[in-house]
């Protein structure tokens, strides 16, 4: 029976919904503990010095979206929140259209994310004024 899901996960309109409801369950279950005991800052660049990595806020995504604030999620790290949307529906053949670019052009899109991710997250967190 695992192995079957497993494949189902892979493909089509079973495959996204197979993700979206092991995403939502992860972020419920992050929610619920963030409620009961905060861990504080996770990540651990910022813990040690202060300075957020460009994946700072991805906690926070799952732990808003499960929370029921999608508008909260999106702020806290909308690059985190966009590679999510875009795991979820990789089964519908959005991961085949990565895959079918030039790595270079891979490279830039990835690179390109990450700076805009850093600069949001220094600015979100007020190490950066705008």
């Amino acid at each position: 029976m695992v192995s079957r899901t497993l494949t189902a996960a892979r493909h089509g309109p079973v495959g996204v919904m197979l993700r979206v409801a092991a995403m939502a369950t992860a972020a419920i279950g992050a929610a619920w503990i963030h409620r009961v005991n905060d861990p504080g800052v996770l990540c651990p660049l910022r813990a040690v010095t202060g300075v957020p990595c460009p994946l700072c806020g991805g906690t926070t995504v799952f732990i808003e979206l499960g929370s029921g604030q999608p508008v909260r999620a999106v702020l806290a790290n909308p690059v985190a929140f966009a590679g999510a949307i875009a795991i979820a529906f990789a089964p519908l053949g959005l991961g085949s259209r990565w895959w079918a670019l030039r790595p270079g052009t891979r490279a830039w899109v990835l690179g390109t994310a990450l700076v805009g991710s850093e600069l949001w997250q220094l600015v979100r967190l007020g190490l950066l004024r705008v």
